[in-house]
């Protein structure tokens, strides 16, 4: 029984640490919906790390940013992990799509 009950506890903790980062997330999805063009990303998170054209039309911004990281313990030195977010913009210049890891 206590087998079973660790069990179902370590199941929903492994997918509840694969939802991803709701910070991004309640700032990139109200983005899309609404339309957001290249000019208000690049006034409001400055210019992006790189740039690419899209095959289709458009383009592909790149951001890398500082997420947090981890301090290790004798000389307490800090790794930082970096977050990579990808956003798409169509041929009118909108947020089409977005992605991001390491967040």
């Amino acid at each position: 029984m206590i087998r079973r009950w660790l069990l179902v506890l370590t199941g929903c903790l492994f997918l509840s640490a694969c939802g991803g980062n709701p910070y991004l997330e309640q700032s990139l999805k109200p983005a899309e919906m609404q339309g957001k063009d290249k000019a208000w990303f690049e006034k409001n998170w400055g210019a992006p790390s790189g740039k690419a054209p899209r095959f289709f039309g458009g383009e592909t911004w790149t951001y890398y940013r500082i997420a947090g990281g981890k301090s290790s313990a004798p000389l307490f030195n800090f790794s930082p992990n970096q977050c990579e977010i990808t956003l798409k913009f169509d041929k009118e210049e909108k947020l089409s799509d977005y992605s991001y890891s390491g967040c």
